[in-house]
C-alpha cells in the first residue's frame, strides 16, 4: 500500500467499500489474505451477521479462526489484561427490580451475593508495573443461587472498535513491537498510533485513553462499566435495555502524568499494594451498582447506535439508577489459585440478563471461553505438514507454541501504512476473489440477508469524542493535548501523527492545533469523516474534575518531621486529619523518627528517602528552625516539597519551615496554607490552577 489513507472501515451505505488493493505480490501490502486454509479473505473489516444490526453468524468461519488462533498466541498468561488484582466481597441490592428482571439477586431487598472483583491493566504482562497510563479492567464474578453472572467491563465506558474482527488488530498494534519486543505496557510508539491514525472509530476512546481515567489514584476511585448495551428481562418476558455502571464511594480520582511517572519508580505495586492494605486495615472499597434503562423507541430516536461499543448515553439524558453496593472485604488466600486462575466469561450469565446485538459483544461471547479453555494450548496444528496448505498461507497471526514460520518485520496488524515508510506491510483482503457467504434472501426483515456490514450511524467516529472534550474542564483538556503531543512524540513513522491530527480536527481545532504546535509540525488537512459529526450537549459526568469529592476521606497525608519538630502541633494535626477521614503517615530523615520539642520520640512510618510526597493526597512540613537549615542541604528534602507543589497537591508547614518550602519553588496559592484548622479542608482538593506555573502543557 504505497499511498498514506485513512482507511473507511465502515460498510452499508449502499454496500460500498473502501479502496481496492492491487493483487502483485505476498509483501507490502500486495498479496491475498488468506485464513490458515489458504482460503482468499474478502473482508477482514466485519463479522458475519445475519441483517444490518443481527446477531453475529458462528458460520463465519474466518473470525472463529482467526480469534481462536488469537486466543492462543500467548503461554500461559492471559494474551491481554495479564497483571491483575482481586478480592472477596459481596453485592447487596437495595430494592426489589421484580418489574425490570427475574435475576435472582435482584429480587430480595438487603440480600447479599458473593463476588469476587478482578482489576487489571489491559497492555502490560504480568510481571508489568501497575501505574502505566493504560485502561484498567473491572470484571465482577456474581456467585449467584442460578449460577454466576460474570459482568466483565473496564473503567471506561466505550471501546477503541466496533467489531470483534478487529479486536486481534488492536492489541497486536499496542503490544510490544513484534521485531523488537519494547515498549512494555505503553501505548506511546509507533504500531498502536500507526493502526489508531486509520482507524477513525478509534478516536473516542483515544480521548479517554489520554485522560486523567488512565493514571487513577487507586482501583478503589475507578469507576466501571459494563462496556455494551445488554437486556434485562422480567418473569413477563418484557426486555428492558441496560447499560450497567459502578459508582465509587470515595469518588473519582486520579494522579497527573508526572505524579504516575515518579509513582512507578516509587512503587511498582501501588494500586495492588493500596487494594490489599486497605482491606487489612478493614477500610472496605464499596462500588454502586447503577443501571442506565431505556427502551427501543428511546434507541431509534438518538443520533447514534445504542449497539455501537464506541459510544455511551450521556448520563444528563438517561440518569443511573442506583440499585445496590458491593463491598470488597477480603483479599485472597492464595494470587495463583485465585486472581490468576479466575476464568470470566461474558457469556456467563443469568436468567434475566440477556445480550444485544453489538457485535464485540457478540465476539467476546465465544472469544473468551476459548481463551479459558486453552491457556496452554497450540493454535498452530495447521503447520503440521498432513494439515498444511499446499498453497500459500498469508496472514497476520502470530506465536503460539509450536510456531514454525519465522514472521519478518512488525507488520502483524492491518490497517498499517508501513508499506508507505519503506517496510514490508503483509497480504491485504481481496473483495473480488476472496471468499464469499451466500446471501440467503429469505425474506425474514428481523433476521435479513447475511452480510458483513455495519449500521450506518456506526460511521460517526467523531461526535461523542467532541462530546467528551468538551465535557472536560480546561485544564483537562490540556492533559488530553499534552498526552497526544507526548505519546505521538515518540512516533518515527513521520506520516502517522499528521495523519492522527487529521482525525482530531474533526473532534476539535483547537485541540488539533495544539497538538500540532507541541510536535512542531504544520497543522494538517482535516481527515474526510465517513460521517460528518454532530454537536452534542457537554455531559460534566464525564469530566472526573468536574465530579471530585472534596473530601479527606479515604485519602494519605504525609507529615515531613525532624528533630525538634514541635509534639503538640503535631498531634493536633494527625487528630484533625483522622478526623476528616485521612490516614496521617509520618515521613522522617530516619526510619526510627525524631526526638519532638517535648523530648519524646516519634516513630516514623517512613523514611525521607523511601517515601517520596507523590505516595500521599497532601503534605504538610513541621520542622523546626535548626532542622530546616540541616534539610536545606538535603536533596530529598527539597524533592519532596517540590514534587508535591509539581503534583498540585496541598502544601501545610509551619512558619520555621518557610526556607524549606521557599528553596522548593512553591509559589503562593489556595492549596498553600499553614497547619492550622483549615488545613485538613485544603487537603481534600488538588489545585489544578496551579499547573501552569509547574509545567508547560499543549
Amino acid at each position: 500500500m504505497a499511498q498514506d489513507t485513512t482507511f473507511d472501515t465502515t460498510r452499508g451505505n449502499g454496500g460500498e467499500t473502501h479502496q481496492q488493493i492491487p493483487e502483485k505480490g505476498p509483501h507490502s501490502g500486495e498479496g491475498h489474505l488468506t485464513t490458515n486454509q489458504g482460503i482468499r479473505v474478502s473482508d477482514n473489516q466485519n463479522s458475519l451477521r445475519s441483517g444490518e444490526r443481527g446477531p453475529t453468524l458462528l458460520e463465519d468461519f474466518v473470525l472463529r479462526e482467526k480469534i481462536f488462533h488469537f486466543d492462543h498466541e500467548r503461554i500461559p498468561e492471559r494474551i491481554v489484561h495479564a497483571r491483575g488484582s482481586a478480592a472477596h466481597g459481596y453485592f447487596e441490592v437495595y430494592e426489589s427490580l421484580a418489574d425490570l428482571t427475574k435475576a435472582d439477586l435482584f429480587q430480595r431487598p438487603g440480600e447479599k451475593t458473593p463476588v469476587f472483583v478482578r482489576f487489571s491493566t489491559v497492555a502490560g504482562g504480568a510481571g508489568s508495573v501497575d501505574t502505566p497510563r493504560d485502561v484498567r479492567g473491572f470484571a465482577v464474578k456474581f456467585y449467584t443461587q442460578e449460577g454466576n453472572w460474570d459482568l466483565v467491563g473496564n473503567n471506561i465506558p466505550v471501546f477503541f472498535i466496533q467489531d470483534a474482527m478487529k479486536f486481534p488488530d488492536l492489541v497486536h498494534a499496542v503490544k510490544m513491537e513484534a521485531d523488537r519486543a519494547f515498549p512494555q505496557a505503553g501505548s506511546a510508539h509507533d504500531t498502536f498510533w500507526d493502526w489508531a491514525s486509520l482507524m477513525p472509530e478509534s478516536t473516542h476512546m483515544l480521548t479517554w485513553a489520554m485522560s486523567d481515567r488512565t493514571i487513577p489514584r487507586s482501583f478503589r476511585t475507578i469507576e466501571g462499566f459494563g462496556v455494551h448495551t445488554f437486556r434485562l428481562v422480567n418473569a413477563e418476558g418484557k426486555s428492558t435495555f441496560v447499560k450497567f455502571h459502578w459508582k465509587p464511594k470515595l469518588g473519582l480520582q486520579s494522579t497527573v502524568w508526572d505524579e504516575a511517572l515518579k509513582l512507578q519508580a516509587a512503587d511498582n505495586d501501588f494500586l495492588r499494594r493500596d487494594l490489599w492494605e486497605s482491606i487489612e486495615k478493614g477500610v472496605f472499597p464499596e462500588w454502586e451498582l447503577g443501571f442506565q434503562l431505556f427502551d427501543q423507541e428511546f434507541a431509534d430516536a438518538q443520533p447514534y447506535d445504542v449497539l455501537d461499543p464506541t459510544k455511551l448515553i450521556p448520563e444528563e439524558v438517561i440518569p443511573v439508577k442506583l440499585v445496590g453496593r458491593m463491598v470488597l472485604d477480603r483479599n485472597p488466600d492464595n494470587f495463583f489459585a485465585e486472581t490468576e486462575q479466575v476464568a470470566y466469561c461474558p457469556a456467563n450469565i443469568v436468567p434475566g440478563v440477556d445480550f444485544s446485538n453489538d457485535p464485540l459483544l457478540q465476539g467476546r461471547l465465544f472469544s473468551y471461553l476459548d481463551t479459558q479453555k486453552s491457556r496452554l494450548g497450540t493454535a498452530n496444528f495447521h503447520q503440521l505438514p498432513i494439515n498444511a496448505p499446499k498453497c500459500p498461507v498469508m496472514n497476520f497471526q502470530r506465536d503460539g507454541q509450536m510456531q514454525m514460520a519465522v514472521p519478518k518485520g512488525r507488520a502483524n496488524y492491518e490497517p498499517n501504512s508501513l508499506a508507505a515508510h519503506g517496510e514490508e506491510g503483509g497480504p491485504r483482503e481481496c473483495p473480488v476473489t476472496g471468499f464469499h457467504t451466500f446471501e440467503n434472501q429469505a425474506g425474514n426483515q428481523e433476521q435479513g440477508d447475511k452480510l458483513r456490514v455495519r449500521a450506518e450511524l456506526f460511521a460517526d467516529h467523531y461526535s461523542q469524542a467532541r462530546l467528551f472534550w468538551k465535557s472536560q474542564t480546561a485544564n483537562e483538556q490540556a492533559h488530553i493535548a499534552s498526552s497526544f503531543t507526548f505519546e505521538l512524540s515518540k512516533v518515527k513513522l513521520e506520516q502517522v501523527p499528521a495523519r492522527m491530527i487529521g482525525n482530531l480536527r474533526n473532534v476539535d481545532e483547537g485541540l488539533a492545533k495544539r497538538v500540532a504546535d507541541g510536535l512542531g509540525i504544520p497543522l494538517p488537512k482535516k481527515n474526510a469523516a465517513a460521517r460528518e459529526p454532530i454537536d452534542m450537549e457537554p455531559s460534566p459526568a464525564l469530566s472526573i474534575q468536574k465530579n471530585l469529592e472534596p473530601a479527606l476521606e479515604g485519602r494519605k497525608v504525609g507529615i515531613l518531621i525532624a528533630d525538634g519538630s514541635d509534639a503538640a502541633a503535631l498531634k493536633t494535626l494527625t487528630g484533625a486529619i483522622i478526623k476528616a477521614g485521612g490516614t496521617p503517615f509520618i515521613v522522617a530523615p530516619k526510619i526510627g523518627g525524631a526526638k519532638l520539642s517535648d523530648g519524646t520520640m516519634q516513630k516514623a512510618d517512613g523514611q525521607l528517602a523511601g517515601s517520596p510526597s507523590q505516595l500521599f493526597d497532601a503534605v504538610a512540613v513541621l520542622l523546626s528552625a535548626e532542622a530546616v537549615k540541616l534539610l536545606l542541604k538535603e536533596g530529598a528534602a527539597i524533592q519532596w516539597v517540590m514534587d508535591a507543589f509539581g503534583h498540585l497537591k496541598a502544601i501545610g508547614f509551619n512558619p520555621d519551615a518557610k526556607p524549606l518550602i521557599d528553596k522548593a519553588g512553591v509559589e503562593p496559592d489556595a492549596g498553600i496554607v499553614g497547619v492550622d484548622a483549615k488545613f485538613t479542608d485544603a487537603a481534600a482538593k488538588r489545585y489544578f490552577d496551579r499547573e501552569p506555573k509547574v509545567r508547560m502543557l499543549a
